[in-house]
């Protein structure tokens, strides 16, 4: 279903950029900051990614909830957007001194601090923008684009902050939080008179009907479709840096060429999110959730057998397709398949909660395999599990109705499909 871009678009690509800028650089060298200037192993760096992993299930939850509740007010995503401006502080001035104490405290605390902003935060101002696409009449992945071009950016001058200064990289991420901050406090705006399309839950939401989202049989599915392909995506992800580093004679080489790559794969990101909602509209969302999938499982199976770094390359690039798809297709999804009431509690709790309980327990697995085995078999049971959840969310999940996923329009004098929180 086409869209026209309204008046009140454009601060909600800028908030998109400002948000992932953050996450791009924490995701893509928090893992070498730890092991160049803290010091930490892998398992050490694995507990880390654990906890961010593990205490984010106590915010998802309550973030899709309340998200919910609160629909169009701003009082959560700004107090995420807050918080992110400590990022720069916490790292400069309190890590290594609590590293000096307990590794294991330094986990706790760096787990919280950042699960708050990144794991339990990302759903909020998804489904925030999410449902600003809804009442403003947009395509949430147009506004996501503001994302891809926060990858290039990041990757690109994060790679070379580092190397001039490991710590700069969190004050870069301080700077990008306080203009979200801004964003959201005085550009991201809503077209109220047309706010029913994202569903009103002021008043008839209550306890009884979010716990009635335990009772459907394709929540559990997408949940269990999420923990065996989106989340192994991002253990996979998470010290690839230091595997792919390993086919450079330096590491300052495999940092730079690494900075390179992840710029080309996030221009191909920014580039497919433009017709990726087009091409969503024609397959259908759960079909680009399963080709995510296999895609995925292609690009860790390949990474584990490639023979030099240019087909690490090659593979790593393929990324760039994943996700568009899985950012399109998932947006669309649950609101073809679920009560749109509950929208940000399904996300929370399928897309989130499901996959950071599988983020939590891999991490930790992960870390530690990749000292005794390595990485290269690490990788390959990896992509197995993928394939395997895959091919069960194939055969199981649940077609979209795709009129309420906003695939297709609805007939004239049809009445709108009623929303489902059946089986």
């Amino acid at each position: 279903m086409q869209k026209t871009e309204s008046k009140h678009f454009w601060g909600f690509p800028f908030s998109h950029f400002s948000y992932f800028f953050i996450w791009a650089t924490v995701y893509g060298y928090l893992t070498l900051w730890m092991e160049q200037v803290g010091h930490l192993n892998g398992t050490e760096s694995g507990a880390v990614f654990s906890m961010m992993a593990g205490i984010s299930l106590i915010f998802q939850p309550i973030f899709g909830v309340v998200s919910d509740k609160l629909l169009f007010k701003k009082n959560l995503v700004i107090l995420i957007s807050v918080v992110a401006i400590f990022i720069g502080p916490y790292f400069q001035w309190v890590f290594l001194p609590l590293l000096h104490i307990n590794s294991f405290l330094v986990a706790i605390v760096t787990g919280t601090f950042l699960s708050f902003v990144l794991n339990g935060g990302v759903s909020v101002i998804e489904q925030y923008v999410q449902r600003a696409s809804l009442a403003n009449k947009f395509e949430y992945a147009h506004s996501r684009v503001g994302g891809s071009v926060a990858g290039v950016v990041a990757s690109l001058i994060a790679g070379r902050l580092f190397l001039w200064s490991p710590d700069s990289i969190f004050w870069a991420c301080t700077v990008a939080a306080i203009i979200l901050t801004g964003l959201l406090l005085f550009s991201d705006k809503i077209d109220m008179d047309n706010a029913s399309a994202a569903g009103d839950t002021s008043n008839s939401l209550d306890m009884k009907t979010v716990m009635s989202v335990f009772k459907i049989k394709n929540l559990w599915v997408l949940a269990i479709f999420y923990m065996g392909a989106s989340a192994i995506f991002d253990v996979f992800d998470q010290q690839f840096i230091i595997f792919f580093k390993t086919f450079f004679h330096t590491a300052a080489q495999g940092t730079l060429v690494y900075s390179y790559m992840t710029s080309g794969q996030t221009a191909i990101e920014f580039l497919l999110m433009f017709p990726m909602p087009w091409i969503i509209n024609k397959i259908g969302s759960k079909n680009g959730l399963i080709i995510y999938g296999f895609i995925t499982c292609i690009r860790i199976l390949g990474s584990a057998l490639s023979p030099t770094w240019g087909w690490v390359v090659f593979f790593r690039l393929l990324a760039g397709l994943e996700m568009p798809l899985l950012l399109t297709s998932i947006m669309k999804y649950i609101a073809g398949a679920f009560d749109i009431r509950l929208y940000a509690t399904v996300y929370a709790l399928a897309s989130n909660f499901a996959k950071q309980i599988s983020v939590f327990i891999f991490s930790s697995v992960a870390g530690k395999l990749y000292d005794v085995i390595g990485y290269q078999h690490t990788y390959i049971w990896m992509g197995v599990l993928v394939f395997v959840i895959t091919l069960f969310a194939a055969f199981f999940l649940k077609k979209e109705d795709k009129v309420q996923a906003g695939e297709v329009e609805a007939p004239k004098d049809t009445p709108t499909p009623a929303n489902d929180s059946d089986n």
